[in-house]
């Protein structure tokens, strides 16, 4: 068995910016994202984000690259909201592409603390 430990700080907006991340859906949003990082096997340290962008501290283990991760998380987080009667008016949508920054153990102290 392989052993990592890899921290990663992930950051992406909403389509054109809209402030689509409402109270209404930001819970949904952010537990159906730790749900399916757990179901792909990484982990989320920590989630937050305001109306228009969201970031996130995950782990993702080698064997999946962060492009696919980021792929992965932001399409079917969209198709589940977009598919959820609650949240399903808003028309939901992620904008291309995402920012990326790793971070070591400390740092990750820190996030969690901030809950980025």
């Amino acid at each position: 068995m392989a052993f990592w430990r890899t921290y990663y700080h992930l950051i992406w907006a909403t389509d054109s910016r809209q402030p689509l991340i409402t109270p209404a859906c930001e819970s949904e949003l952010y537990s159906y994202i730790i749900g399916k990082a757990y179901a792909i096997g990484c982990i989320i340290h920590a989630i937050g984000g305001i109306e228009d962008h969201i970031h996130l501290v995950a782990s993702i283990p080698p064997k999946i690259s962060i492009s696919d991760f980021v792929k992965q998380i932001k399409g079917s987080s969209a198709y589940h909201l977009n598919h959820t009667p609650s949240t399903s008016a808003l028309g939901f949508s992620w904008q291309h592409g995402y920012g990326v920054l790793t971070l070591g153990s400390k740092q990750l102290d820190e996030a969690n603390t901030n809950s980025v």
